[in-house]
């Protein structure tokens, strides 16, 4: 079975102390009411957070950290970057890379996703690759095109090994803030499309080991639905994740659904 992931983007939310509560928060209850050993929590805080947050972690807790971006250079006079081997030198997992934000406000070029993934297997971080339509390429139909070549770009230095250590966040940006709704049935045909694409560079077996995950403004009241799809794996979460109880009944809702 392909591991679950209920992962939180805190994006540019919560000061020191405010982040540690939540995270102690979602720290107590992940021990204490998820039980299924295929699912796996994920918390996405500000970089000033993360530091504090995996000496706190109890060893124990299957939960795990993620960056929410990386550089796409090495090292070097790159002022306010961060290097993918800054965050793997604090036992950090996972990384967000071509989030719809950094791509639409920082200019993040497929290009230069390709670059970040690259350096962050290079430090052994398990990317979480975002890739996502906007409303004038699903009004056209072009949006199953515009999102493979996302895909493709993104996975041009990814091999057959390392595509095992990737994870995949599908993100409807023309359903996030703009008073349209995904449905389960479109978020389904996307990740059914997206698994599709990964079999035709990879082969079905691989392609069937990679976590799609739906990021399209997943909350306590729609999981349930969305998860019930069988290509989607998980949710890559915004909003609810800046309240304990409404991150942890989304994750509920994935262990309800196995």
């Amino acid at each position: 079975m392909r591991k679950k992931l209920i992962a939180g983007n805190w994006k540019m939310n919560l000061g020191i102390q405010e982040g540690l509560s939540l995270a102690s928060e979602v720290f107590h209850m992940t021990e204490a009411e998820l039980h299924h050993p295929n699912i796996q929590v994920i918390i996405a805080p500000p970089f000033i957070h993360l530091d504090a947050l995996s000496r706190r972690k109890p060893a124990s807790l299957k939960l795990a950290l993620a960056a929410q971006n990386c550089s796409a250079h090495v090292q070097g006079a790159y002022t306010g970057e961060v290097s993918a081997e800054m965050i793997h030198s604090l036992a950090v997992e996972y990384v967000i890379l071509g989030h719809s934000e950094r791509r639409s406000f920082f200019g993040d070029t497929d290009e230069v996703v390709a670059e970040k993934m690259k350096r962050a297997l290079e430090q052994e971080l398990k990317p979480i690759l975002c890739v996502g339509e906007e409303l004038d390429s699903r009004e056209k139909g072009t949006h199953e095109a515009f999102v493979a070549d996302q895909l493709e770009k993104a996975l041009a230095h990814v091999d057959e090994e390392a595509i095992k250590q990737v994870v995949i966040a599908y993100e409807p940006v023309w359903a996030i803030g703009t008073g349209k709704t995904a449905s389960p049935e479109q978020a389904q045909e996307m990740h059914r499309y997206l698994r599709s694409r990964l079999a035709a560079r990879y082969g079905d077996e691989k392609a069937g080991g990679v976590s799609i995950l739906y990021g399209g403004s997943c909350k306590p009241d729609n999981a349930a639905e969305i998860f019930a799809g069988p290509d989607v794996d998980g949710g890559l979460i915004g909003g609810a994740s800046l309240k304990s109880r409404d991150f942890l009944a989304i994750a509920h809702a994935m262990q309800n659904s196995l």
